[in-house]
């Protein structure tokens, strides 16, 4: 692996090379990208591909990336221009895409802004929070979570977080009538240690979460998008949007195994099914399903 650094005006970018550049195969090089993930997590799904040429990358202060543009907050818009910058910078014309959650979403606004830099794009589970047809009651469950985390901090804030995103379905008076989790019930400390800076949790990331998909400009696009969602995930959030903006687009979202982070291996904790999980999206990429 080549751990590689993409100097901008606004950010140093850190990046992973598996493989040759330009890629010995002639496929296009596989770049995998997370919001607020970054490459750790991918570690595993790339072990999966050892015939294609992986990139993996940091966003902008997230990981090994460093910013120098002043600000702390994440904008989908933004990352796409670094992820642009990314796919010229390797030299190897379009790419094919794997992005997961926020990064699903930074991919969308990516094949808007630049629909040739693309080839195929499988956006896995974006937390589209517009496209839901209860739209404000998720943002009032969003504003929840961050309101107990900085209130109560890490561990209170998380745990409201796995509550919010693992509830299923609609956002109705029994979601906001329950009392809020206890954090030991998901194995997660009660003390304070006084950060606040969580992208996840504080609203640093709510541009990720509320960016509305130009669909237009994604149906005029060459690249062809595959919206994906976990077959355990059900109704939950990411469930939901995903099958909502894979209906926006005139398609039904694919199908594949696990849940929401089904490609990690133990990166976190939470384990999926990643080699059933790189089985599918290889034939996902091939034009399958």
């Amino acid at each position: 692996m080549d751990t590689r650094t993409l100097t901008t005006p606004e950010a140093d970018l850190v990046y992973d090379v598996r493989g040759p550049l330009p890629p010995a195969d002639g496929r296009p090089p596989l770049v995998m990208i997370g919001q607020p993930m970054d490459a750790v997590g991918f570690a595993t799904l790339a072990s999966h591909f050892p015939d294609r040429t992986v990139i993996t990358y940091d966003p902008r202060g997230l990981g090994r990336s460093t910013r120098k543009d002043g600000r702390n907050d994440h904008v989908p818009e933004v990352q796409a221009e670094d992820v642009h910058a990314l796919v010229e910078a390797l030299g190897a014309g379009p790419v094919e895409m794997f992005a997961s959650s926020g990064g699903a979403v930074t991919a969308l606004a990516l094949v808007a802004a630049h629909p040739d830099d693309v080839t195929t794009l499988v956006a896995h589970e974006p937390p589209l929070i517009p496209v839901l047809p209860d739209a404000p009651a998720a943002e009032r469950a969003r504003a929840a979570v961050r309101d107990v985390y900085e209130a109560k901090g890490l561990g209170a804030g998380m745990a409201a977080f796995i509550a919010m995103t693992s509830w299923q379905g609609e956002f109705t008076d029994a979601y906001f009538d329950r009392p809020a989790p206890d954090p030991a019930q998901y194995g997660l400390p009660s003390e304070d240690d006084g950060s606040r800076a969580d992208p996840l949790l504080s609203d640093r990331s709510w541009a990720v979460s509320g960016y509305r998909p130009d669909v237009e400009a994604l149906t005029a696009a060459p690249a062809r998008i595959v919206i994906a969602v976990g077959e355990e995930t059900g109704d939950t959030l990411t469930g939901r949007t995903s099958e909502a903006a894979a209906g926006l687009l005139g398609r039904r979202a694919a199908v594949f195994p696990s849940h929401h982070g089904g490609f990690l291996g133990d990166e976190y904790g939470h384990a999926g099914q990643p080699e059933a999980f790189a089985r599918r999206l290889r034939e996902v990429l091939g034009g399958a399903g």
